[in-house]
């Protein structure tokens, strides 16, 4: 396993918050796994399965695992500094801006279409990540009840977590055997 010092964790993941604002966590994906290589794609799916489920902003708990899985708690800490510093100062110095030109159909009109980037880049992650389920077919059972349990019976996500987890530690399991 690569090992990454607290500083490198501070520099990548400020890299992934600046890079991404709006949209962090395509950019952890593609930096993490594509780009530096320090998680497989089924790494970065699993401890992202994790952080969804738990409390909090999902990329400030990967930051929390990717961090102390390489440095412990100072590598946690680094990698949450790293990741919000950066866009918390833009965050305030644009907030200021907005104060000012709100009013303005081209700012709203701007506003709308960096929106539109936003989810375009969650759904890109979402089919990066969908793809290394094809090589084990029956998950997609998984994501399947997880849609309709989401979408058409409108449950929480901790009645879900709930109602899929069984099937999807089973199949989790079969799957880790057939590899």
């Amino acid at each position: 396993m690569k090992t990454l010092t607290p500083k490198q964790l501070f520099i990548s993941f400020s890299k992934i918050g600046m890079s991404g604002f709006g949209g962090v966590l395509p950019w952890a994906r593609r930096t993490l796994v594509e780009r530096d290589k320090v998680l497989t794609s089924e790494e970065f799916s699993a401890i992202l399965g994790i952080c969804q489920i738990v409390p909090g902003p999902n990329i400030m708990n990967l930051a929390v695992c990717v961090g102390s899985r390489f440095a412990g708690a100072r590598g946690a800490l680094a990698a949450i500094l790293g990741l919000s510093l950066g866009p918390i100062a833009i965050v305030l110095c644009l907030a200021l801006l907005y104060e000012h030109y709100s009013y303005l159909e081209s700012v709203k009109g701007l506003l709308r279409g960096i929106s539109a980037v936003g989810v375009g880049l969650i759904a890109s992650t979402g089919f990066k990540m969908l793809r290394d389920e094809f090589r084990y077919p029956a998950m997609f059972l998984v994501v399947i009840l997880t849609i309709i349990a989401a979408t058409v019976f409108h449950l929480g996500l901790g009645y879900v977590v709930l109602l899929v987890s069984p099937i999807a530690i089973f199949l989790a399991r079969k799957k880790a055997q057939a590899l």
